[in-house]
């Protein structure tokens, strides 16, 4: 605590003030030279202006007034803005605005009340730019979502945000992603957000929390009342950080979509994960993607999704599983009957033939349920085999039980496995030796040399 205290009185107290010495030189750099024609420039006073000299500015356009405060920041005028006047979608992503250009927006848009989304996304803003733009949202009430990513806004642009996230009740959706914060800047944010209600939506993906960082976020996770949306994607949370999102998850009531993909969750993460998704019964989409997810980890994160009741999506691909941990998540979520899962990404994942046959049996009774994997094209082919073979016993009015029965002489219910092999391949049954050892692997799962027809599951498929 003492920490940030000296951290934070290094910055500036009152927002005004950090306006005031950049306007003096914006303003010296703005005033014409003697003769020429124009206004002197003494009336920008302020850095945004206001009372009467607003009131005169309403009475002209918006294009006049926004090449006007154009020529007196000294920015160059940007043609999008001009061509979609009336939209109330206002996007400059990769523009090069620029402060001053930022400046000259800010001044036209004090006053807006068409323009509900805000994109200025890699304009190289700086702090500077973005002390501009809250002392705009002071007056504006009509911008609810606002895009600030990629901006190089550091720990200044951190601070000047915070503060006006503590004033703020209209701005819904805020993304700042790519915009070098760290875990000082995350303590700002937090703060601002503990008990918030109005943001919604929140990214903070490609920055840089980290263990404290994600201390400060989880906290203000477990406090606020508002956000439905986080991304956190492509951070280095892992350990104390990352299990402190996940406490406060365990106990938020609101937050519906958590992206923590790209981070270091590994075992201890997604077991604390697994804890939290027991209690959560709001969230409804995990990004897990890019992680140190293993079979263990998915084994702890399955504790969780062992009795809950929400999670529709959860995305595990680009993680170090194998075939062992899809089949632990999938039987987790088969025999969960009130799992709201119907879409699990494990698409970087191989799995073999039990996985598929699992799947399409579960799909029987939960058919929205859609698992993207990846399998070999010898899976595909083996399990094409069983199809195979009563395609062509039906051809002959027979079942697979007929053809057991056909072989059991003695009536004993068993058949051995090389009877099996000798039969199918003396009937001509078109598969290949692969598929016919595969289908002996799947009827003698004992591999006792044995094959038990009576208690095989296609005994339902007689006649």
């Amino acid at each position: 605590m003492e920490q940030f205290e000296e951290e934070e009185e290094q910055q500036p107290s009152d927002q005004s003030d950090l306006l005031t010495g950049s306007q003096d030189q914006v303003e010296d750099e703005e005033k014409p030279s003697q003769g020429q024609e124009g206004n002197s420039g003494d009336e920008w006073d302020t850095d945004l202006e206001t009372d009467s000299a607003t009131d005169q500015k309403q009475s002209q356009s918006r294009a006049e007034l926004y090449l006007q405060a154009c020529q007196r920041t000294g920015s160059v005028p940007v043609s999008s803005f001009l061509r979609n006047l009336g939209d109330t979608n206002l996007n400059l992503n990769h523009y090069g605005v620029g402060p001053l250009g930022t400046k000259a927006l800010a001044i036209v848009l004090q006053t807006d009340n068409t323009i509900t989304n805000l994109e200025l996304e890699e304009n190289s803003l700086g702090p500077e730019g973005t002390r501009y733009l809250t002392e705009m949202l002071q007056t504006n009430i009509t911008i609810q979502s606002l895009n600030l990513s990629n901006n190089q806004l550091g720990q200044e642009g951190a601070y000047t945000i915070s503060k006006m996230l503590s004033e703020n009740y209209y701005v819904k959706s805020l993304k700042l992603s790519g915009n070098y914060f760290d875990d000082v800047a995350a303590k700002y944010f937090a703060d601002a957000l503990k008990g918030d209600y109005v943001i919604k939506e929140l990214d903070l993906s490609h920055n840089m929390f980290s263990f404290t960082g994600g201390q400060h976020l989880g906290h203000m996770l477990a406090a606020n009342v508002g956000i439905e949306v986080l991304n956190l994607s492509w951070n280095p949370l892992r350990l104390g950080g990352a299990m402190a999102v996940s406490a406060g998850l365990k106990v938020n009531s609101t937050l519906k979509q958590l992206d923590v993909s790209w981070n270091a969750f590994g075992q201890m993460e997604a077991e604390s994960l697994g804890q939290a998704l027991k209690n959560n019964r709001t969230l409804v989409l995990l990004d897990l993607s890019g992680n140190h997810v293993d079979d263990q980890a998915v084994t702890l994160l399955c504790q969780g999704l062992i009795t809950n009741d929400t999670l529709g999506t959860l995305k595990l691909s680009q993680n170090p599983l194998t075939n062992i941990g899809a089949l632990t998540l999938l039987k987790t979520v088969k025999n969960n009957m009130k799992s709201a899962l119907e879409e699990i990404d494990i698409s970087t994942v191989f799995v073999n033939e039990e996985f598929v046959e699992l799947l399409e049996e579960a799909r029987q009774k939960r058919p929205a349920l859609d698992v993207r994997h990846s399998a070999m094209s010898y899976v595909t082919r083996n399990l094409s085999a069983l199809q195979i073979l009563r395609k062509f016993l039906s051809e002959r009015n027979e079942s697979i039980m007929d053809f057991f029965e056909a072989l059991d002489k003695e009536g004993t219910t068993n058949v051995s496995t090389s009877d099996f092999r000798k039969a199918v391949k003396a009937a001509n049954i078109p598969l290949d030796q692969q598929q016919l050892e595969w289908l002996l692997r799947k009827f003698d799962k004992n591999c006792t040399s044995t094959i038990m027809y009576s208690l095989l599951s296609c005994r339902r498929n007689r006649g």
